[in-house]
């Protein structure tokens, strides 16, 4: 005998740290990471990269290649007549009507006024919108989460008081039946206790399928397995004491605001004039001497400024509609902000609902209890009769299952409150 009790003990010793546990932390992180929508982080930051490398590719030199044949009506002409003023055997040269052109254009910009630099600053904004918003919708989660593990955590303890009560209806359906050999009894009395046993084995039934939907649920929200041995470990409740938020649509507000400033910056910039070098080689008839007839190579080098004003008859209207893309997120997140205080003041009194029920319902289960042992004692000595026990043991566990609510209620306002300040 003192073998296999050290066996046991040896044995709990190695399979009790195998168990495999659950907290609604590492619900979060798995559900979070198992969703699919968390794969666009890379392909954003990837498109990212793309676009700053493109924009960084207008400081390299730009080079156009052109070739042109044209004819025209008329060429220019030198009108003298050289024999009239006494000048003999020279002709003033005349080009042909059919000229070509092949020309190679380098313009290497010195200054752009910040066009690309906002423009980058704008695909950088624009990558971390969405980022933010790939945030809010990866955040939500923890809400489908703690609807779930707080709904499996009600099943499992509903459940085990359910078993409780199977347990003692049996054990009082075993003494009725001695009552009734002794006369203290009679057959209705054993068969309400029946009754009540068949309908608690009925409930247990539909809280185990509703916990099994809830737990293939939470898998397939977890990309895991979860068995039907895994331990739901139940958190404390510790109501969250720091009053700001810190909610994820917070920082999308903000990045949509910084992108629109990036929007006012590149305007800004359109307005400013811009400089740069060129170097244009060529090969035509005629060449840059226009009374040459003939294909000559030739090249021109310069600096070159050019101002478009025509962006100064856009610039108001564009950033009037900037400032009115700002207040309009500004709206939202004073609308956000809003709201989220309404569901705080909301939790806030469910918590409050909740902790004052649990002041009251120990004292309630414990009368409950005195309640169901005195009608025990009236059943032994054949003054109660088993239909007046079975209510009895059933107002003490709806107490127990009263608590149990309030406590799972508390638990979950608690989760929600975290929820909605990001605590």
């Amino acid at each position: 005998m003192k073998e296999k009790l050290i066996f046991l003990i040896l044995t709990w010793g190695m399979v009790s740290p195998c168990l495999a546990q659950l907290t609604i932390e590492g619900c979060y992180r798995k559900a979070q990471a198992n969703y699919p929508l968390i794969r666009q982080y890379d392909l954003i930051e990837k498109t990212k990269d793309y676009n700053l490398a493109n924009a960084n590719k207008s400081y390299l030199p730009q080079v156009t290649f052109s070739a042109q044949a044209t004819y025209q009506s008329d060429v220019t002409e030198i009108p003298i007549d050289l024999e009239r003023i006494g000048i003999t055997g020279i002709e003033i040269p005349t080009v042909d009507k059919d000229q070509y052109k092949l020309s190679l254009e380098v313009n290497q910009t010195i200054w752009d006024g910040g066009a690309v630099r906002s423009q980058k600053e704008m695909f950088r904004t624009q990558a971390e919108i969405e980022q933010r918003n790939l945030e809010v919708n990866i955040y939500a989660i923890n809400d489908r989460v703690n609807q779930l593990y707080f709904g499996i955590l009600l099943f499992n303890a509903q459940i085990g008081q359910n078993q409780i009560l199977q347990e003692e209806l049996q054990r009082h359906c075993r003494q009725v039946a001695a009552y009734i050999e002794n006369g203290l009894a009679n057959a209705s009395d054993l068969d309400a206790l029946r009754v009540d046993l068949l309908q608690a084995k009925q409930n247990e039934v539909q809280l185990s399928r509703t916990r099994e939907a809830y737990i293939a649920m939470l898998s397939q929200l977890i990309g895991e397995e979860i068995s039907g041995e895994t331990e739901f470990v139940k958190p404390a409740a510790l109501r969250p004491l720091e009053v700001e938020v810190h909610r994820p649509e917070l920082a999308f507000f903000d990045a949509q605001i910084r992108n629109w400033e990036t929007q006012d910056d590149y305007v800004k910039s359109g307005v400013m004039p811009r400089l740069g070098l060129f170097v244009t080689g060529g090969y035509g008839k005629p060449g840059l001497d226009m009374l040459e007839n003939d294909f000559k190579a030739y090249y021109v080098a310069g600096v070159r400024l050019s101002w478009d004003l025509g962006s100064f008859y856009t610039k108001k209207n564009n950033r009037e509609k900037i400032q009115a893309g700002i207040r309009s997120v500004e709206a939202q997140r004073e609308t956000f902000l809003f709201n989220t205080e309404l569901d705080r003041t909301q939790r806030n009194a469910v918590i409050d609902k909740c902790l004052g029920q649990l002041k009251y319902d120990d004292e309630i289960v414990a009368l409950r209890h005195a309640i169901k042992l005195a009608s025990e004692a009236k059943m032994a000595n054949g003054t109660l009769s088993g239909t007046d026990l079975a209510r009895d043991i059933h107002a003490e566990q709806a107490a127990i299952q009263d608590r149990i609510l309030h406590e799972m209620e508390l638990l979950l306002a608690i989760y929600n409150l975290k929820y909605i300040i990001n605590n």
